[in-house]
């Protein structure tokens, strides 16, 4: 049984950065696809990244509102993800989650609307002055 735990979020200025981590335990991520995803509270969820699982190459798209300034990296042991959110702006302010899947192909809304296997519990990020 894989569990997964976020960490990482905090009071960030806008144009500072964050990491943040997925952590798992039971199992290695190597099989798994992940996501992260946002929710402001009050809002519904959405999408930022998908990283595909080490046999389908282990690489990652973003959605537009992020791409150029959010990164995804994983640890050679492959039990901890990480996003690397630069150039921060007020509207990236939520509750940030990163999910994990087997059988995930990238649709975001399918994985909101369905869900994942398995979610973290998420970690907040403010930007603001």
């Amino acid at each position: 049984q894989l569990q997964l735990v976020e960490s990482g979020g905090g009071l960030v200025q806008p144009g500072g950065s964050l990491r943040l981590s997925c952590a798992a335990s039971g199992d290695t991520l190597d099989q798994f696809m992940i996501g992260w995803f946002r929710q402001v509270p009050g809002k519904g969820r959405e999408g930022v990244s998908c990283t595909m699982d080490m046999r389908n190459g282990g690489g990652t798209e973003y959605v537009d509102g992020v791409k150029g300034r959010f990164t995804v990296s994983r640890d050679n042991a492959q039990k901890t993800v990480y996003l690397q959110m630069d150039s921060l702006k007020p509207e990236d302010t939520a509750v940030y989650y990163c999910a994990a899947d087997r059988r995930w192909f990238c649709d975001y809304g399918a994985a909101i609307e369905h869900g994942m296997e398995y979610w973290g519990k998420g970690t907040l990020v403010t930007v603001s002055t």
